[in-house]
């Protein structure tokens, strides 16, 4: 490559929606400048135990940190921002961030108990870090103060969308930039690094006022206790269903941590309405059922938010019976079917009405449908079209789009390509090692660490624990004892598989020759062996088998 080549390296978010995080550089080898943009994670699930959060692997760039400028935030949605108090002490750059997205960092900080400082740039703010000129664009999206961002290099400029949607008649916060976006493509545009979640969506992804409008509606039909589930990030929604629920003489009551600490730090920066008042929790109970509106976390379904809690009839300050309500102004984010259907139908068990998205319009998403896209393109005119934030298959739909719409060149990357930008490209040009990395507890694990391969075995199979205690001619001293997790205790043939394996193991040990009985290696190899074969036989699964072997 040219010493003052420009590159673009997805080391998160392509191939998959969720866990961004992109890098660009400029210069060649050794001395290449960089700067990240997001930095954010995935949640774990089945094929994850005992993992909560999923980031991107960084090694690339922390092997490269001396030359890492910055880390500019475009928004404050977790799979942008939900991995920066994991990695920034690694990272050591500075981080710039617009109001709302920088006090949501900082909480994440404080609870961490670290301390870096977050660079506050105002909405559509021009700056350089390094050979990097650097211009931030305003955005619609599900959350406040979503930003694009411009990157001017010598060969040219790049968009970075982030994430992004074109709302007419957002209900809080500004409108999409056009000006901006309409002179960049005055200006010519190299390529525009685009977000991809719903190119397979047709028309428009709607505007907040009309659900805000709906909402109004179905909430005034109902009788009894409403309760309403959203994402809590999306302030905009909140401010909807408030003040849906004001039009309908109902007073409004927060539940859930993530629901209070959002509209604290919407407040705090100054983008809450003054006139929005809420009530205390316990002092709602005391309200007439037709006069309460419930706002409440847990719309997927997760099992500590408090919707869930309120679902099994074991949360504090609500209960919901016949004749109250539940609407779900949200989506269901694949992969969180099952979750949503259980807590539906334990809401229903209760005797509550569920109201969903498929029932009444009363969720937009935040990411733009094919007209959208469509529209973003005859804006910005981008030479090339680099799709991300999507799967394989909005991928590969979007750079056909794009070309469609006339972008001269497309490219579907993966997570590890480094593509070279420049007017005869882009080409990939190398590709670096991109993984995961699993916060387990509070420890961070590569994906392929030896516990998540145990913890996978175990789901499987459970384990077996086995301990013998051998005297000094290396004989049994007492009868071995075995401990079952998982695993069945009994069989249709084996009233006491505990008792059989014990059995098995203490006949095998003194049928095995004294030479052998020395060696801790040897009796754990014939422990584990045995173990399996007669679990095999019982039960047809294989579980690990752990052995403690004590010399007395």
């Amino acid at each position: 490559m040219a010493k003052d080549a420009f590159v673009f390296l997805p080391l998160g978010g392509s191939g998959e929606i969720g866990m961004n995080m992109n890098l660009y550089g400029l210069g060649g080898g050794v001395g290449r400048q960089w700067i990240m943009i997001d930095c954010g994670v995935t949640f774990g699930d089945l094929s994850t135990p005992g993992i909560d959060l999923i980031c991107p692997d960084p090694t690339y760039i922390l092997d490269h940190k001396e030359n890492l400028l910055a880390l500019l935030l475009t928004h404050g949605h977790e799979d942008h921002i939900g991995a920066v108090a994991l990695l920034a002490p690694m990272l050591g750059c500075p981080i710039y961030a617009t109001p709302f997205t920088a006090e949501l960092v900082r909480r994440k900080f404080a609870e961490r108990d670290i301390d870096i400082k977050i660079n506050v740039i105002d909405m559509g703010a021009r700056f350089s870090v390094g050979p990097f000129d650097l211009e931030y664009v305003t955005l619609t999206h599900s959350i406040p103060e979503p930003n694009g961002v411009v990157i001017r290099s010598p060969h040219g400029a790049v968009l970075h969308t982030g994430d992004w949607k074109i709302d007419k008649n957002p209900s809080l916060g500004p409108h999409t930039d056009d000006a901006t976006l309409k002179k960049l493509g005055d200006e010519g545009v190299l390529a525009m690094i685009c977000d991809s979640t719903n190119v397979l969506s047709p028309g428009e992804s709607g505007s907040e006022s009309d659900v805000r409008e709906n909402l109004a509606r179905v909430i005034g039909a109902q009788e009894g206790r409403v309760a309403v589930t959203t994402f809590a990030s999306n302030v905009g929604r909140v401010v909807s269903i408030c003040e849906a629920a004001y039009q309908n003489d109902r007073s409004v009551c927060l539940i859930g941590r993530s629901m209070l600490r959002i509209v604290d730090v919407a407040r705090e920066v100054g983008l809450f309405p003054d006139g929005m008042r809420f009530v205390d929790a316990k002092e709602a109970g005391y309200l007439p059922r037709e006069h309460v509106l419930y706002l409440c976390t847990g719309s997927q379904g997760e099992p500590r938010a408090a919707l869930s809690r309120i679902a099994r009839d074991d949360h504090p300050d609500l209960t919901l019976n016949d004749g109250d309500t539940v609407i779900f102004s949200s989506k269901i984010i694949p992969g969180n079917e099952r979750e949503i259907y259980d807590l539906q139908n334990d809401l229903v068990e209760l005797g509550v009405k569920i109201i969903t998205e498929k029932d009444e319009f009363i969720h937009v998403s935040g990411h733009p449908c094919r007209d959208e896209l469509k529209q973003m393109y005859a804006w910005v005119r981008p030479e090339i079209a680099i799709p991300v934030h999507g799967e394989a298959r909005h991928l590969e739909e979007h750079a056909d789009f794009a070309l469609e719409q006339g972008a001269k060149r497309a490219l579907s990357p993966r997570n590890g390509d480094m593509i070279q930008l420049s007017p005869a490209g882009p080409d990939i040009v190398e590709e670096v090692p991109a993984g995961r990395w699993h916060l387990d507890g509070t420890v961070l694990l590569s994906e392929g660490a030896g516990p998540m391969r145990e913890r996978r075995k175990l789901g499987f199979a459970g384990c077996v624990t086995v301990s013998v205690a051998l005297d000094a001619r290396g004989r049994l001293a007492a009868p071995s004892v075995v401990a079952l997790a998982g695993a069945p205790l009994s069989t249709d043939d084996e009233d006491d598989v505990q008792g059989f394996l014990e059995e098995a193991v203490d006949n095998a040990l003194d049928e095995t020759p004294r030479t052998k009985m020395s060696d801790d290696g040897a009796v754990e190899a014939i422990i584990k062996r045995v173990i399996r074969t007669r679990m095999s036989a019982l039960w047809g699964k294989r579980p690990p088998v752990a052995a403690l072997i004590h010399r007395v």
